[in-house]
């Protein structure tokens, strides 16, 4: 399997044949019947022994801070391109763009509880939940909201190559640090590049990477938050 580039961004082709979907699948069954497996066992644990006493705390939390509901529902893109329902504690005041509108730097529509929950990423969360029910992976592209797809499609040429896989809570583009809104032509190219990059490449060993890599990458985050607070002390 080859890269070429279009305009930047790389097209993933078998020969002179584009890859498909059922090539794809059934060339990598064995790594996606253990990713299934360890997606199953790693978010039962993260429900029972986290969510089920976090998600009450937050509750709590957020209904100090602002009215709504806890958990934020959004339609993403998923697998092959369907529609799912993406969970996530709710970071904003209730508005009508936030289905189609991500929040943005200093967004004035996000409350100060929901600050800290992006911070942290705690906001994401209760996607474990769509990772048990299978609508999700804990690795792999992140899902974006249909209006960003279809924009982001029109840019670049086989965009919708991404959605080979499920989505996924964190990524290749992310722990290389491609997250939050894509601001500029650039940055949607280099996140795209990065997807195909783990399509390319995925396995269970880069999967384990990844997400060794995101925690260290959080947990450093962490500690260098709580270095410069006591420092402004």
């Amino acid at each position: 399997m080859a890269v070429t580039l279009v305009n930047h961004p790389p097209v993933m082709t078998e020969g002179r044949r584009s890859l498909s979907y059922r090539s794809y699948v059934t060339r990598k069954a064995p790594y996606f019947f253990v990713k299934r497996l360890i997606d199953l066992f790693l978010s039962v644990i993260i429900i029972l022994t986290v969510l089920s006493w976090l998600v009450p705390l937050i509750a709590l939390l957020l209904k100090l801070d602002s009215r709504g509901p806890v958990i934020f529902l959004q339609k993403r893109v998923g697998k092959g391109g369907r529609s799912f329902t993406c969970y996530k504690f709710r970071t904003m005041v209730l508005n009508e763009e936030a289905d189609r509108k991500q929040a943005e730097e200093n967004d004035c529509r996000v409350t100060r509880a929901g600050k800290w929950l992006r911070k942290t990423n705690i906001d994401e969360l209760p996607q474990f939940v769509n990772v048990f029910l299978g609508q999700m992976s804990i690795v792999g592209p992140r899902p974006h909201m249909h209006t960003d797809c279809r924009q982001f499609a029109r840019l670049i040429p086989r965009y919708k190559l991404r959605n080979l896989v499920k989505p996924g809570i964190t990524g290749m583009a992310q722990v290389n640090g491609y997250h939050g809104p894509a601001m500029d032509y650039d940055a949607v190219c280099m996140r795209y590049q990065w997807d195909i990059f783990y399509l390319r490449n995925a396995s269970t060993w880069l999967d384990i990477r990844i997400m060794i890599r995101t925690l260290t990458q959080r947990a450093g985050l962490l500690v260098q938050r709580g270095k410069t607070r006591r420092e402004q002390i």
